[in-house]
């Protein structure tokens, strides 16, 4: 209908100037002479197309208009969208929490075009306890910008943060889940007309969720690190219930029973109880020893497991004077795995060794790290006494101090699994399968590792390292 419409106009404009034009060769003659009535055509002529141009014209400035405002708001969405992405991607990657809420606080303020953007977690009474804010000189009652900082517990109102003169004119809650714990809010001068509409608070609640979000993984962030910590000291506190602390009660048990028979003049079972308790106290400093280097030898974050794994091999011979080899495939010894399975797979592996230097009674071990199909397969090998591996069927809780099944949720914990190979006076051989399909592993930049085969014999005593390999030699 309005197409019609407008060709209707154009239509009526050509025979209006058609019109004229034959009326004034005609009917105009006799009364205007010429020039006049060419005039009078051009002077219609004029109008016709002075008012189509106008009207044209209107048509285009108001079509520009639209488009500047939808483009306008395009742009405000666009900026809204780069800055939510840009907080999930800080909140995902487990960036510093102050600087993830400070950001979104300047956000707030930036896309919403307000003097002051302020956010307040809620207190145990009920109160707001400033967390951050980000406004123009002379906003805040501080008067200054803050970020992180807690000013004093005020009411459930944001404005009590602000000069006089100034007010809170959009907030939103910042909740996790049903549960709030804090609001964002913007203030702008009293009095100023100025109107935020739903897009506008849609975005203020969109950053008040990252807010939520961004604080619940710092709280999640901090339970983990105290689990870490609690997990460690029960780890450590085992370990020297199970070594040190019955090696310190068989030293005071076999020093009373020194001491009564040199009292009974039998030096020769003195001394025979003499030298048990130097074996004691050489296998409780070996304990030691391995404590400390497990707790200061972390797995290289640019070098990869197989990296980590060769040097601790190398410090587990020196300590344990055992004869270890280490070998690891090109494709294993250029692949990294996830943080959470690196960690893992090196944890597993230095139980292993321990194992096989407090029970197995072993002259030799070998570890194995290859890539196979989708997996990282560690195999860790000794030519010790072995045990009865059908047995793990019931559980490898029957043998706690070995550590059996903290191993095996060890490897569970990153989607792996772990088997025994043994038999009583066969040795054993420890598997270890780590999937590898999933992203789990990626390769390590060029430079960071060798791309050569590693087979490193890694003998009793200390390791002689070289570009092309790491051996040592048994005194």
């Amino acid at each position: 209908m309005y197409n019609s419409r407008r060709w209707l106009i154009v239509a009526a404009a050509v025979v209006l100037v058609g019109t004229v034009e034959a009326l004034s060769d005609t009917a105009f003659d006799a009364f205007l002479p010429f020039p006049f009535h060419t005039l009078l055509v051009l002077a219609v002529v004029a109008a016709v197309v002075g008012t189509g141009a106008w009207f044209a014209f209107r048509q285009i400035d108001r079509l520009t208009r639209d488009l500047r405002e939808r483009n306008d708001i395009l742009e405000s969405r666009n900026a809204v969208l780069r800055a939510l992405y840009d907080i999930s991607l800080a909140v995902a990657g487990q960036a510093d929490p102050d600087q993830t809420i400070a950001a979104i606080v300047d956000h707030a303020r930036s896309l919403l075009r307000a003097d002051a953007a302020l956010l307040a977690l809620d207190g145990p009474a009920g109160e707001l306890c400033l967390r951050a804010a980000r406004a123009t000189p002379g906003v805040l009652l501080g008067d200054e910008p803050m970020a992180g900082g807690v000013m004093a517990p005020a009411e459930d109102d944001l404005a009590c943060y602000l000069r006089p003169g100034y007010e809170i004119r959009l907030s939103a809650p910042v909740s996790h889940g049903d549960k709030r714990v804090g609001m964002l809010g913007v203030a702008v001068p009293k009095g100023l007309h100025r109107s935020f509409g739903a897009a506008d608070m849609e975005t203020l609640t969109a950053l008040a969720t990252q807010a939520g979000l961004a604080l619940e993984a710092a709280r999640l962030q901090s339970q983990l690190k105290v689990l870490a910590i609690q997990g460690e000291r029960e780890r450590i506190a085992r370990e020297m219930h199970d070594g040190l602390a019955q090696v310190l009660a068989y030293v005071n048990t076999k020093s009373q029973a020194v001491e009564e028979m040199l009292a009974a003049g039998q030096v020769v079972e003195a001394r025979r109880q003499l030298a048990e308790l130097a074996s004691a106290a050489r296998s409780v400093y070996v304990d030691v020893r391995e404590s400390i280097l497990s707790l200061s030898t972390p797995v290289p974050a640019d070098r990869g497991v197989a990296a980590a794994l060769e040097e601790y091999a190398a410090l587990f011979a020196e300590s344990s004077k055992l004869a270890v080899q280490f070998h690891a495939s090109p494709e294993a010894a250029q692949a990294q795995l996830s943080a959470a399975a690196q960690a893992e797979v090196f944890s597993i592996a230095r139980e292993a060794l321990t194992n096989v230097r407090k029970h197995a009674r072993a002259r030799r071990v070998g570890l194995d790290l290859a890539l196979e199909g989708d997996e990282l397969v560690l195999r860790v090998d000794d030519d010790g006494t072995g045990f009865e591996a059908e047995l793990l069927a019931i559980g490898p809780e029957r043998w706690p101090h070995f550590g059996l099944a903290g191993m095996r949720e060890r490897a569970e914990s990153v989607g792996g699994s772990i088997v025994w190979h043994s038999r009583p006076g066969a040795g054993t051989q420890v598997e270890l399968h780590i999937p590898a399909g999933s992203g789990s592993l990626s390769q390590i930049p060029d430079g960071s590792a060798s791309s050569g085969e590693i087979d490193h014999p890694i003998g009793q005593h200390q390791a002689v390292r070289s570009p092309a390999a790491t051996v040592s030699e048994a005194d």
